[in-house]
């Protein structure tokens, strides 16, 4: 039998034994009221309703930032003239910049507005922001409107981490990261299939097809967020007043089992700043971000450079490494979904957050080094799983690990930042001028 991993570091939310009583008074529905049976029926309600809605603003956020490429490769790259020096790069790059730097704060406001409301109001407004992108005619206007994308995304990830982590217990929640990130990982990977159908609408409305692409998937991008504004919880304590959901009943028994886990369901804890930033002190919170980073290094890369590969050094025409470019996400989103259910069970996250570093640097070398177009595809496969699979893996061993409403969000939010730094190492090491085998990127990625 696995020792038990250690118990969740607790900051300023650190609850006396007076709170912890005054919290179960609180909730007067006892776990053995349920059988295991019904108990499994409401997991798998909140299951469906809310790891669904994550999982589309998840997909339609991957999506949105990621676009670049396939629009790159259908004419944009000509007619803005991005081919010179480093001017992708740069635009690539220009999205990080701020979503680093307005984490925390949005991560902030975010959690003080309310989850239910203040995500699909950010989801539609990158929406308008992404059909700007389809009507630009110099490359410069794009950099502006990725540095508003930016801002507006940058609120998204850690508030729904933070999200899941209020609803499971810790032996519960990376499989259901996993499986929301794997869905909507999985959905923005058809952005290859999505860029190839509306590359079709090529001289509709006299807009050339790469605009087509921005356009359309904005408006699926506005389509998402009203879903969002109708479907999406916020807290367990007032799942019984969202439409079509829970009882008052099964939503005091979704908090009972956290608190019993944790002991931190409290929802009003006051903001103040010393507390708020107070994690920045402890080392480990910094640990999980430098993970992060190293993990969304090569997947921003693959992202962002994948379809050029495949088009350009494999040899490819551009509808085919469009679509070939959707079956490794395909691929790490089994892997993922398989090491989330795995590492619940086990009551560990180490062996998977050693093995995915390895599989990368194997796919990397394959994709670098072999001239065999069979072997270099399989390489993306290998370096697609192997890098977004620890996502999922860092944030369930920081949610495992982490405890209170705010130090959780703040630790997030610190993940997220470190996740847009490996953006931006990703965008400087694959210049332009290193296409189409991005050689020193493929070392730095290893290295």
């Amino acid at each position: 039998m696995s020792a038990p991993e250690a118990s969740p570091t607790q900051y300023h939310e650190k609850l006396t034994i007076a709170d912890e009583v005054q919290t179960i008074e609180r909730l007067p529905i006892e776990d053995e009221e349920f059988s295991e049976d019904e108990i499994r029926k409401v997991r798998h309600k909140v299951d469906r309703r809310l790891i669904s809605v994550c999982a589309l603003l998840v997909m339609i956020s991957l999506l949105d930032r990621s676009n670049l490429s396939n629009a790159n490769i259908a004419g944009m790259s000509k007619d803005l003239e991005l081919t010179v020096g480093t001017r992708y790069s740069i635009i690539v790059l220009s999205f990080f910049a701020p979503y680093i730097v307005a984490e925390i704060p949005c991560a902030y406001l975010v959690r003080k507005a309310g989850l239910r409301w203040s995500l699909p109001t950010i989801t539609l407004a990158w929406g308008v922001v992404m059909l700007g992108f389809g009507f630009v005619h110099n490359w410069t206007v794009l950099i502006g409107l990725r540095i508003i994308l930016g801002i507006l995304e940058a609120g998204l990830f850690p508030a729904l981490a933070y999200l899941l982590s209020l609803w499971y217990t810790r032996y519960e929640v990376h499989q259901r990261y996993a499986i929301y990130y794997m869905i909507g990982l999985g959905g923005s990977s058809l952005g290859g299939v999505l860029a190839y159908a509306f590359m079709q609408m090529k001289g509709v409305g006299g807009l050339a097809a790469w605009r087509w692409i921005f356009i359309m998937e904005a408006l699926l991008t506005i389509v998402v967020a009203g879903i969002a504004f109708v479907l999406l919880v916020d807290y367990p304590q007032n799942a019984h007043k969202a439409w079509n959901f829970l009882t008052q009943r099964e939503a005091t028994m979704m908090l009972r089992r956290v608190e019993r886990d944790r002991g931190d369901t409290e929802e009003d804890q006051e903001f103040e700043l010393s507390r708020f930033l107070r994690p920045a002190l402890d080392l480990r919170v910094w640990g999980y971000g430098m993970i992060w980073c190293f993990s969304t290094m090569p997947a921003y890369a693959v992202a962002y450079f994948l379809p050029q590969i495949l088009n350009r050094e494999l040899g490819f025409s551009t509808g085919v490494a469009q679509l070939l470019s959707t079956p490794p996400y395909i691929f790490a989103g089994l892997q993922m979904w398989f090491e989330g259910w795995l590492c619940d069970k086990i009551h560990r996250r180490f062996p998977v957050l050693l093995w995915n570093p390895v599989q990368t640097i194997v796919g990397l070398c394959l994709l670098s080094w072999t001239h065999t177009p069979g072997v270099q595809y399989f390489g993306t496969f290998l370096v697609t799983a192997g890098c977004n699979s620890n996502i999922p893996a860092v944030m369930a061993w920081q949610a495992n690990n982490i405890r209170g409403h705010w130090t959780r969000m703040f630790c997030s939010a610190v993940l997220v930042s470190a996740g847009g730094l490996g953006g931006i190492i990703g965008a400087l090491v694959f210049r332009s001028q290193d296409a189409p085998k991005y050689l020193p990127g493929m070392i730095a990625c290893i290295v």
